[in-house]
């Protein structure tokens, strides 16, 4: 496959700029007639409420993690699925990766990888993200598509301008330091600006060693003459990174257009719950956006492009000799996205407001594996193309209306459809052997191309009968076209399955390409209790159903190639696995709420925060759970403020894990509980972060940590002794940290 973007980029660029010109020139006379408008690169939104976190809320969270996943963390009924230091995926509600669309700065991206190593989120920077925004899975279709649980939107701070006639020069540095895994890091971004024009720049670095959990989880081992990490270190966990980006923006009184461009360099990120380490991840972004403000109503339009080249590799906690095996398992993976939206939000007198949209989004996926050398056996002397050639295009049009029928009573009623279009060409194994020859020729023998029509409808009722009550109640038909690794890896073979794995279970995955795409029909509500002013104390409860037809799932594979019989009835060991469709069920509750305890100015204020999710999922065509829900959870916290100064001290609960995938051999997790204490000052332009993560040191393992494969040979199925089946990922131990930022 061929990564000839720039004369796409240039095309649809200028057709973007010729559609701009021209609803300038048909809407002359209204923009005569506007009034001064300056636009900053936001417009408000009326989706449902969802969940919000602002900067302020960020800030604190920057301090404790390099991984923008991570900032999420006190948003009710999202969790985290573990997976490297810089790429944990977002679980919302048991649903997880592509199930949920990610968007980071108005843009959806694609993990590349067949563990997903390159997550969405982990292309944005922590200390870049400004706010984010999460809606569930019965969000308004305007939120976007292609998602059956919900729309995580992370944004940057949009651009800042001088006032008329001065120049601006201000930005802002930031270092931290974390005690467990000895990490650190920088961040830096600047912008000279006058009234017009805005130019900035941004660049981070992070870098971190294996973390220690809090006590020894596994007994030590040797194997092919080396000694093996033990005790307390998690191994493949170190990570190190560098994010860089210019971006340019020019407004006036009514639109606003920016450019940027970024590249991304991970010469080195582990990841204990897979076989294999990311030993590079180099990708160049380019971001178009356009927002005008018209007398007709507003014009929002982006065009992006990236490409990304991913190797994976044993990295030095896994096994990288194999006598003649010199140069491990080499895996390579190279992406082109090419994508674009236009939304009209039109307003239709005072009730009314017609929000119209397309989408579209281009995506080239080239998967192969090199020869180890020759000699080499099984992986030799040919390359093994995973997913050869595989594109994934889609075309999406919506229209939305929402009604405001009187100050109490709002509706949104959304239509959103779509095509995908998948295919991808023959493969072949390292050689001609019957374990790569029998299933490449089943592969090669099937039709690859798929076109999905898929429809997302939603409906949302919110009344709002005084400043101190909100309710909401709404439904939604999602769907979700299966992602390239789903329908294309073909190798049953246990060594080639294994490394197509990105639910960190240890299993190994083939794909099939007859499924269909997932659609979830999903009925939320909330009530929402505060006090007037929002602050005194406020409650939200939000219970959720949601029944999945053609749930993506996995049975077990019955031939010689898989293991025969033995993958069909083990229950203590790893299994090979194939997609395929099922039926499922989701249901639970997420609560929040607040109280204020004391307030004076004096000691400030004290504020009692609280929130407990549970969710439960089930497949109803077998009868098992399904994998990686997180079990009943709560985190308490008192916050203390006092002017500048914030003070946290939290306590997280977690029940034991013991409903788990069967047909996964999911490892059972024990419940546990953790302290975490974190401080904030603010002096003029100077914040100070610090503060201790698992106080008391007590020692747990990550209900959504997948399974422990972090060293040894890790290219056998079912090693024994270090690497075996049974244990899950550790948590970090006691960690103290400290963060200082600088703005100017």
């Amino acid at each position: 496959m061929q990564y000839h973007q720039k004369p796409a980029v240039l095309a649809v660029t200028l057709a973007l700029a010729a559609l701009c010109q021209g609803a300038l020139a048909e809407d002359n006379n209204a923009l005569q007639s506007m009034p001064e408008v300056v636009v900053h690169g936001t417009r408000p939104d009326s989706l449902a409420a969802g969940s919000t976190l602002d900067a302020a809320q960020l800030a604190a969270q920057k301090a404790r993690s390099s991984d923008s996943a991570q900032l999420l963390q006190d948003i009710p009924g999202l969790s985290l699925h573990g997976a490297g230091g810089l790429s944990s995926l977002p679980v919302l509600r048991g649903l997880a990766d592509d199930r949920l669309l990610v968007k980071t700065d108005g843009i959806s991206l694609i993990a590349s990888c067949p563990n997903h190593m390159n997550s969405p989120l982990s292309y944005m920077d922590a200390s870049k993200v400004d706010s984010v925004q999460v809606y569930n899975g019965s969000a308004p279709v305007s939120a976007g598509g292609d998602n059956i649980g919900g729309v995580i939107v992370a944004k940057a701070a949009a651009p800042r301008f001088a006032e008329t006639g001065q120049t601006l020069l201000t930005g802002q540095m930031g270092a931290y330091y974390r005690s467990n895994g000895d990490a650190s890091g920088a961040n830096l971004s600047a912008t000279v600006a006058n009234d017009h024009v805005s130019i900035n720049y941004s660049g981070s670095t992070a870098r971190s060693g294996d973390y220690d959990a809090a006590a020894p989880f596994k007994k030590a081992g040797a194997s092919s003459g080396r000694a093996w990490l033990d005790g307390t270190t998690v191994g493949s966990s170190a990570y190190n990174t560098q994010n860089h980006e210019v971006s340019v923006a020019w407004r006036d009184s009514y639109q606003l257009l920016e450019a940027k461009v970024g590249v991304q360099s991970t010469p080195y990120e582990g990841f204990a719950n897979q076989r294999m380490d990311m030993t590079d991840n180099s990708s160049s972004q380019f971001n178009l956006h356009y927002n005008g403000q018209f007398g007709w109503g507003e014009l929002d339009a982006r065009l992006y492009d990236q490409y990304v080249r991913h190797s994976m590799n044993f990295g030095d906690d896994k096994q990288t000799v194999y006598g003649i095996y010199q140069n491990g398992m080499p895996m390579d993976t190279a992406s082109h996205t090419l994508g674009g939206a236009l939304l009209l939000d039109l307003p239709l007198g005072q009730r009314d407001k017609l929000k119209l949209g397309s989408e579209f989004q281009r995506y080239g996926l080239n998967d192969w594996w090199p020869s180890a050398g020759s000699g080499m056996g099984m992986m030799s002397p040919n390359t093994f193309w995973n997913i050869k050639n595989g594109t994934r295009d889609k075309l999406d049009l919506f229209a939305e209306w929402q009604a405001d029928w009187t100050p109490q009573w709002r509706s949104i009623l959304g239509l959103r459809a779509s095509q995908v279009k998948s295919n991808a060409d023959n493969v072949a194994g390292y050689n001609s052997m019957a374990s790569y020859a029998t299933d490449a020729a089943a592969f090669n023998a099937l039709n690859h191309q798929q076109t999905d029509h898929n429809i997302d409808l939603s409906a949302l009722a919110r009344y709002t009968p005084s400043a101190g009550q909100q309710y909401e109640l709404a439904y939604a038909q999602k769907t979700r076209s299966p992602n390239l690794y789903e329908r294309y890896t073909w190798s049953s073979m246990g060594m080639a399955a294994i490394m197509n794995n990105f639910a960190g279970d240890g299993n190994g995955y083939f794909g099939n390409p007859n499924l269909k795409p997932e659609v979830a029909h999903t009925l939320s509500s909330s009530a929402d209790w505060h006090a007037a002013d929002g602050s005194a104390w406020g409650l939200k409860i939000s219970p959720y159903y949601s029944y999945v037809q053609n749930y993506i799932d996995a049975q077990r594979c019955g031939t010689s190639l898989c293991g025969g019989s033995s993958n069909l009835t083990s229950t203590n060991s790893y299994v090979t696995l194939q997609y395929v469709n099922q039926n499922a069920q989701l249901y639970g509750v997420d609560v929040s709420g607040k109280l204020r305890l004391a307030n004076g100015p004096q000691y400030g204020s004290v504020d009692a925060t609280a929130q407990l999710s549970y969710t439960r999922g089930e497949n109803l065509t077998t009868g098992d759970n399904l994998y990686n829900i997180m079990p009943l959870n709560a985190k308490l916290a008192l916050v203390h403020s006092l002017g500048q100064w914030s003070n946290t001290a939290e306590l997280q609960l977690v029940r034991a894990k013991t409903d788990v995938s069967a047909v996964r051999n999911e490892i059972k997790t024990p419940g546990y509980s953790l302290f975490n204490l974190r401080s904030r000052y603010e002096w003029k332009q100077f914040s100070v972060d610090v503060g201790v993560d698992n106080v008391f040191n007590r020692y747990y393992v990550q209900p959504l940590g997948g399974a422990y494969t972090g060293q040894g040979m890790t290219m056998a199925k079912n090693p024994s002794g270090v690497g075996a089946w049974g244990t899950g990922v550790p948590g970090a131990a006691r960690s103290l940290y400290t963060a200082l930022n600088y703005r100017f």
